[in-house]
C-alpha cells in the first residue's frame, strides 16, 4: 500500500474535482467512496429490495467493481456499468437511508479497504467518515468544507436532472448527517480542514499539492544509472552527490544490489539510484547482478545509460540499448571518461547506438558533471516512483558477513529481495525495502557485513563499514543477526556494541536454527550466559531464514522494542517509584556522607533517558541498579536505557 491521502466533508465541497485532481498529478489512484454507496443504492432500487439482508445477498450476486483510474473512474454492479446511472434523482433521494444501514456500511468497508490496500504507489480516498473510519492510518487527512451556497452551486453544475432541488438535498442531506449516531461528518483529530468557500478549483488544489510537499508524501523521481561493468556508474554518483558516498575501486563488480541516493540540483531533488554491472550472459553472481540491474530498469522513472568512451560501444552495449528501449522510458546517454577534446571527438561514435546525442563527462574529475544534472532534472517527472516519507518504521539489519541477513530479509518479504550468495559479504551496500509482515509495513535496510578488520582509510570493505554505520543512524531499532550453529564471535560482540552505543532499541536475531542440534543448544546457552549480559534486555527470536521457520515471531518483537524505546514514564509515577526504592536500599556511603536523592525525571525517548538529582557524587553501581530496577517496574524490553546522576546543591 502506498500513500493514502483521505479527503472528508459535506456534498458539494469539491471533493471529488480536488481527489481526481491530485491524483491525476501524482500518478496515483483515486477511489470515490460516495459513488459505491450510490451504487449499492442504485442495486436496491433495481431490485426493489429495500432490507439489508436482502441488499447484501444481491451485493454478493452482482459485486460492486470501481475502476480507480482517476481520469476514467467508473462504477459496474455486475457486469452493468453505471458510472451515471447512479448519479439519478432517486439514488440521490435515497442514498443517505442506505449508507446509514450498519451492515452495508460493514460491507462497503471490507470493499473500501480492498481498493486502497491494493494502491501500491497512492491513492486519494474522498468521501464521508474517510479520515475516522475507512482510512483513520492515512497520510494526509483533509476535511474539504464550504457554506451551503458555494456547494449548490457546485453541485447543479454537475447534473443534468434540473428536478432536483439541489439546495434542499444538500440541506437534507446535512442535517440527516449532524443527527446520525455516528456522524460521517466528524473532523479527524489530525485533519487539516479547508474552507473552499473562496477558493476556486485550482487554489483548493495548490494548497492541497503544499500539504503533501510540506509532508515529504509526494514520491521523489528515481533516475536508474545503468551500464556494463566498470564504466564508472559509481564514480558518476559520486559527482552527482559531491561527497564519497558509493563505493568505487578499480576492480569490476563492486556494486552488486541496487542502491538509492539522495540527490539535489537547481532546487530538485530526487533519487539517484546506482546498479551492477549489467552483462548479456552473466555466470555466477553476476546473474543476480545483472537481474537487480533489471529490477532497477523496471522501478525507475528516467534511465541513464553510461559507456565508457575510451573503450566505446560494445557488442554488449548494443544489447543493453534494446533492453533499455522496451521500457519505453526516458533514456539519457552518458559517455563517460571524457577527460578532454581527443576523447571527446572520439565518443562522437556514440551516436550510433541509436539513443541521440551522448552527454559527455569525465566523473573522476567533473568535467561536463553540470550541464549533464541540467539536462536530468528537466527529464525528470514532478512526482517519481519513489516512495515519500511514509511513517514506516525503519529497521536496520546488521551483523557480521554470511551469516543470513538477506535471506532473512528475502524470508521476510516473502520474495527474493536481495542478493544472496554462499559467498560471504555479497551485500555490499545498505538496501532499502518496504516488507509487509506481521499485520504491519517495515522498511528494511539491509547491510555489509560488519569484517572483523575494516580499519585502514579505504578499501571496499572500509567503506561498506561506513554504509553500514550510517544505515544504524537512519534506522529506529536494529535486527542483530547472529549464526545460531556457530560460536558467538568477537565481531558479533563488536556488532551488538555498535547498536547499543548508537541508543538503538536491538532485536537479537538467531538464525540458522534448523541447523542446531541439542549439543550446541547447551553451549549455545553457556556463551549467552557469559557474552549477552550487558544485553540482557534485547530479546531474542530462534529463527530459521531459509525455511521461514519462526519468522512471525518477529514482528511482535520489534513492535514490544519500538514501544519501549519511545515510552515515557509521568514524573510523579517516576518519582513515587524512586522514592519507594531509595527508602529500601539507600545509595552507598561515600566519604563518610551519605548522598541525598532529591527527584528525578525523564530527559528524553528514543532511547529512554533518566537524569536524577543527587548532593553528591552516586556510585556507577547504584546507577546500575537504579537501572535495573527501572526495568523490573516499568519493563523496557529491547531498548538501552540511560541512567545519568546531576550533582545539584540545594539552596
Amino acid at each position: 500500500m502506498g500513500v493514502v491521502v483521505a479527503i472528508d466533508g459535506p456534498s458539494g465541497a469539491g471533493k471529488s474535482s480536488t481527489s481526481k485532481a491530485i491524483a491525476i498529478r501524482a500518478g496515483w489512484n483515486y477511489l470515490d467512496t460516495g459513488a459505491l454507496y450510490r451504487a449499492v443504492t442504485w442495486l436496491a432500487l433495481e431490485n426493489k429490495i429495500q432490507e439489508s439482508a436482502q441488499i447484501i445477498l444481491a451485493l454478493k450476486n452482482s459485486p460492486i467493481r470501481f475502476e480507480s483510474d482517476p481520469e476514467n473512474p467508473e462504477v459496474f454492479v455486475g457486469e452493468e456499468q453505471v458510472t451515471h446511472s447512479i448519479r439519478g434523482s432517486s439514488v440521490t433521494e435515497n442514498v443517505s437511508r442506505i449508507s446509514a444501514m450498519p451492515e452495508i456500511r460493514k460491507e462497503l468497508l471490507k470493499l473500501q479497504r480492498g481498493i486502497i490496500d491494493k494502491a501500491h504507489r497512492g491513492i486519494v480516498v474522498e468521501g464521508r467518515d474517510i479520515a475516522t473510519v475507512v482510512a483513520p492510518d492515512a497520510a494526509l487527512k483533509i476535511f474539504l468544507t464550504a457554506d451551503l451556497d458555494s456547494r449548490t452551486v457546485r453541485r447543479e453544475s454537475e447534473t443534468d436532472d434540473k428536478e432536483i432541488d439541489v439546495r434542499a438535498s444538500l440541506d437534507s442531506r446535512d442535517l440527516i448527517d449532524s443527527t446520525r449516531q455516528f456522524s460521517p461528518l466528524v473532523i479527524a483529530r489530525d485533519a487539516v480542514e479547508i474552507d473552499s468557500t473562496y477558493l476556486d478549483l485550482n487554489e483548493t488544489i495548490d494548497r492541497v499539492w503544499e500539504l503533501l510537499r510540506e509532508r515529504s508524501l509526494l514520491g521523489l523521481p528515481i533516475l536508474a544509472i545503468i551500464g556494463r561493468p566498470n564504466v564508472g556508474k559509481s564514480t558518476l554518483i559520486n559527482r552527482f552527490l559531491g561527497r564519497r558516498e558509493a563505493i568505487v575501486e578499480d576492480i569490476p563488480g563492486v556494486t552488486r544490489d541496487r542502491v538509492q541516493y539522495e540527490c539535489e540540483w537547481g532546487g530538485r531533488r530526487f533519487i539517484v539510484m546506482d546498479t551492477g554491472g549489467w552483462q548479456a550472459k552473466p555466470d555466477g553472481i553476476s546473474i543476480q547482478v545483472s537481474a537487480a540491474a533489471e529490477v532497477a530498469m523496471e522501478q525507475a522513472d528516467v534511465l541513464a545509460f553510461v559507456v565508457d568512451a575510451q573503450v566505446g560501444a560494445l557488442d554488449e552495449d548494443e544489447i543493453l540499448v534494446q533492453r533499455l528501449r522496451k521500457t519505453k522510458k526516458p533514456l539519457i546517454l552518458i559517455a563517460n571518461k571524457v577527460d578532454g577534446e581527443p576523447e571527446e571527438s572520439d565518443a562522437h561514435g556514440l551516436w550510433s547506438l541509436g539513443l541521440g546525442e551522448p552527454y559527455f563527462v569525465s566523473a573522476l574529475h567533473g568535467r561536463g558533471s553540470g550541464d549533464l544534472l541540467d539536462h536530468i532534472v528537466r527529464e525528470l517527472p514532478e512526482v517519481g516512483r519513489a516512495a515519500g516519507t511514509d511513517g514506516f518504521r525503519k529497521v536496520a539489519l546488521i551483523g557480521r558477513p554470511n551469516v543470513g541477513k538477506s535471506s532473512l530479509l528475502n524470508a521476510l518479504a516473502g520474495e527474493n529481495r536481495s542478493l544472496v550468495d554462499d559467498l560471504a559479504g555479497t551485500t555490499r551496500d545498505p538496501v532499502d525495502e518496504l516488507i509487509e509482515f506481521g499485520g504491519s509495513t517495515w522498511r528494511f535496510i539491509d547491510t555489509a557485513g560488519l569484517k572483523k578488520r575494516a580499519n585502514q582509510a579505504s578499501g571496499t570493505d572500509y567503506y561498506a563499514s561506513l554504509r553500514t554505520q550510517s544505515a544504524l543512524e537512519r534506522a529506529e531499532v536494529a535486527v542483530v543477526v547472529l549464526d545460531a550453529s556457530e560460536p558467538i564471535t568477537e565481531q558479533d560482540l563488536r556488532v551488538i556494541t555498535m547498536v547499543e552505543e548508537a541508543g538503538k532499541a536491538m532485536v537479537i536475531v538467531m538464525n540458522k536454527w534448523d541447523l542446531v542440534d541439542e549439543d550446541r543448544r547447551d553451549q549455545l546457552d553457556k556463551e549467552i550466559d557469559r557474552h549477552l549480559d550487558q544485553v540482557e534486555w534485547a530479546q531474542r527470536v530462534n529463527v530459521a531464514a531459509k525455511t521461514g521457520w519462526h519468522r512471525d515471531r518477529l514482528a511482535p518483537a520489534l513492535r514490544s522494542a519500538l514501544d519501549s524505546w519511545e515510552r515515557r514514564v509521568p514524573t510523579a509515577t517516576l518519582n513515587s517509584f524512586l522514592g519507594a526504592l531509595i527508602g529500601a536500599t539507600p545509595p552507598p556511603v561515600r566519604g563518610g556522607k551519605q548522598p541525598k536523592i532529591y527527584y528525578a525525571t525523564q530527559a528524553g525517548i528514543a532511547p529512554p533517558k533518566f537524569v536524577v538529582f543527587s548532593n553528591g557524587w552516586i556510585e556507577a553501581s547504584y546507577r546500575r541498579f537504579i537501572e535495573r530496577r527501572l526495568r523490573e517496574e516499568f519493563g523496557f524490553p529491547g531498548t538501552p536505557v540511560h541512567v545519568a546522576i546531576r550533582v545539584k546543591e540545594r539552596e
